[in-house]
Parts: structure tokens; C-alpha cells; sequence
């Protein structure tokens, strides 16, 4: 079974039935935290030219966190894996639930938004595996200059080194331990070294 296959396993409706546990600081949460810090690194925002928005951070947090969810889908650990990787995703949408709500969305709208986001998730996530499935950077620079830059995207040359820090960051990935994975440590490669 395929990365995408997997991927389908869990999702919004898993998240709904655990919205009411206590949040702590298990390797999900902690994965998040450092995926969410390489999203907010300047260079992204500063010198590769992503939208420094609500939609440009949420587009750079998703890129992030399908990589991870990528690499934990190749984990040998099976269940263990697995649960991780369902946590990860329930802390992400937690996380967006609790932001729309500090910013004054109505009860009513932010289970819509959740939805519309998931499943701008999942159409994020196709469009990455395919590009870095590809031969070649072709796809994947369309996939990122259409679901990151929504059509404005910067010069060929950023999107080339967006490219290839994807790449870099899902080989990075694919070296570090699985256990170390699972235990919420993780690093990505110094954005600073593309942009």
C-alpha cells in the first residue's frame, strides 16, 4: 500500500472523536512543534518569497507536515507508526481549530473551515508525492508554484531552490532513525542553505 493509500486511513473524522483528550507532550506533539518551526523560518517568507499569510503559513506547515507523514509512512514499526502519525495530524488540526477560534470564527463555521482545510490537505499532499515521484523537478515545481504561490509565484530560480529544498528536506528525513522519529526528535535541513 502506497504513501497515499495510507494517508487515508486517518484523517478529520478520527480527529473529531479525539478533540476532547488532553493535549501533552508526546512525540506527536513535539514533531509538530519543530515542523511547525521550520514552516515560520524567515527565509521562506524573506528570500523564497511565500506569502507571509494565513494561507501562506498554513500552505508551508501542510508542505512540512506531509513530509513528515511521508517519512513516517516508510516507518518498519507498523502500528506504532501509524498512531504517530494520526496524532501528528490530530495536533495540526487541533491546532488549526484553536487558531481560528482565537481569531473570532464562530462555533457554526469552524467545523466547515476544518473540513475545507483538510481537504485542501489532502489535494496538497497528491500533488507533493506526485512531484516527488517524478523524474526530474517539473511536477514538483507546479505542485508548489499552484498550491504555495496560488499563482503568483516568485522567479523560476526560487521555485528551482524551493525544489530542492523539498527534496533535500524528504532525504534528510528518510536517513534519520525511525525510533528517534517516534519519540518526537526530528531535524530538517538549515532553510538558510537554499534561500
Amino acid at each position: 500500500m502506497g504513501f497515499l493509500e495510507r494517508l487515508h486511513d486517518f484523517g478529520p473524522v478520527k480527529w473529531a472523536r479525539r478533540i476532547g483528550r488532553k493535549r501533552d507532550d508526546g512525540p506527536a506533539h513535539r514533531l509538530y512543534v519543530i515542523l511547525a518551526g521550520q514552516s515560520r523560518q524567515p527565509e521562506f517568507y524573506l528570500h523564497c518569497g511565500a506569502p507571509d499569510t494565513l494561507d501562506g503559513r498554513f500552505d508551508l506547515l501542510t508542505l512540512h507536515l506531509f513530509l513528515v507523514l511521508r517519512r513516517l509512512s516508510g516507518a518498519q514499526t507498523g502500528p506504532e507508526a501509524k498512531e504517530v502519525s494520526q496524532q501528528l495530524f490530530d495536533v495540526m488540526f487541533g491546532d488549526m481549530d484553536q487558531s481560528l477560534r482565537e481569531m473570532g470564527v464562530g462555533d457554526l463555521s469552524v467545523g466547515k473551515k476544518i473540513r475545507s482545510m483538510s481537504e485542501a490537505f489532502y489535494g496538497r499532499v497528491a500533488a507533493y508525492e506526485k512531484g516527488l515521484q517524478a523524474g526530474g523537478d517539473a511536477v514538483l515545481i507546479a505542485a508548489l508554484e499552484r498550491n504555495l504561490f496560488r499563482g503568483n509565484a516568485p522567479e523560476a530560480e526560487k521555485l528551482q531552490r524551493l525544489a530542492a529544498y523539498v527534496r533535500s528536506a524528504d532525504n534528510a528525513l528518510a536517513r534519520q532513525d525511525e525510533h528517534s522519529l517516534l519519540r518526537g526528535e526530528l531535524s530538517f535541513p538549515a532553510a538558510s542553505g537554499f534561500f
